[in-house]
């Protein structure tokens, strides 16, 4: 239970949770539960966790200050960076969504780290070299292996950042390795459906590391329209590789889907661009253009 602090009128501070409305807020005077005023929800405006704020002397949230980048679904701004933890296997890896939610990160402009997991059942020497290659820092944890926790923790160290992944890929086991204190429940896998059970039900802020860390629900909450409101001709911005051929193609307005004298798809035919990317892109291309102009 927080316990009653003093706030004084104007005290700024970073919320470090929210549930049904109330706000855990860190400030120089402690932590309070806040409650936010009502003109936020009329202007269809709320705050999020990782949010900086200002209250009143009631411990009333009455400002939120502006936010460098926030993520929709789950709420959470002001984030550094975005670890996406995959497992080489059970569940096995999907990387077209993976390249989905890579894209919203760098849109963003939130670092993405990929840690690897269950690296001991099965290799994932390909996954960690495609994504190396294109600018992605891959990290693979062996348990057995405690250097390899410790350089995923160094990373935490004065950051904000956020973890997610499918459910059953071992997010909870990580931060439990990286932060023994935490002890959070682990799910066990499902055979039948070949994935985990969702065991984290908030959004938190933890201190961990030296820094702060969200650990979040998994890829099927993340995030999951926000790729569809981004505007076709921005979404090759979003992939690093393709960053040195455009503007090289035959047709200015080039797509990089099929058309003649494209750069980047010459790149894919002479294998500096893996086919899989481009198809990821080609994929959220056409989400992008088949949505009307009113949606966005």
């Amino acid at each position: 239970m927080t316990l009653p602090v003093a706030i004084p009128e104007g005290a700024q501070g970073r919320i470090l949770t929210s549930v049904g409305g109330l706000y855990t807020v860190e400030t120089s005077s402690g932590i309070c539960t806040c409650k936010a005023r009502g003109v936020f929800r009329k202007r269809g405006v709320l705050p999020y966790v990782g949010d900086y704020v200002c209250l009143s002397e009631d411990s009333v949230i009455h400002e939120i200050l502006p936010r460098k980048n926030s993520i929709l679904r789950p709420p959470v701004a002001n984030l550094d960076q975005i670890f996406f933890v995959i497992s080489a296997c059970k569940p096995s890896p999907n990387l077209q969504l993976l390249d989905a939610f890579l894209t919203v990160a760098i849109y963003k402009e939130i670092q993405p780290v990929l840690v690897l997991t269950k690296v001991d059942l099965k290799q994932a020497d390909e996954i960690q070299k495609l994504y190396t290659g294109i600018g992605i820092p891959v990290y693979p944890v062996l348990y057995p292996q405690p250097e390899t926790i410790a350089a995923v923790a160094e990373l935490l160290r004065g950051k904000v950042s956020m973890m997610t992944g499918n459910s059953g890929v071992g997010k909870s086991t990580l931060l439990n390795a990286i932060a023994p204190d935490l002890q959070l429940p682990v799910g066990e896998i499902s055979e039948k459906l070949g994935r985990g059970r969702h065991t984290t039900r908030q959004v938190q802020l933890y201190a961990c590391a030296g820094g702060y860390l969200a650990d979040t629900p998994g890829f099927s909450t993340f995030e999951a329209e926000q790729y569809a409101q981004m505007e076709k001709e921005q979404i090759a911005d979003c992939f690093p590789e393709f960053r040195p051929y455009l503007g090289k193609c035959r047709f200015s307005d080039c797509a990089h889907v099929c058309e003649k004298g494209c750069a980047v798809l010459e790149a894919v035919e002479q294998g500096t661009i893996a086919k899989s990317r481009h198809d990821s892109y080609v994929s959220l291309y056409q989400i992008a253009k088949q949505r009307k102009a009113w949606e966005t």
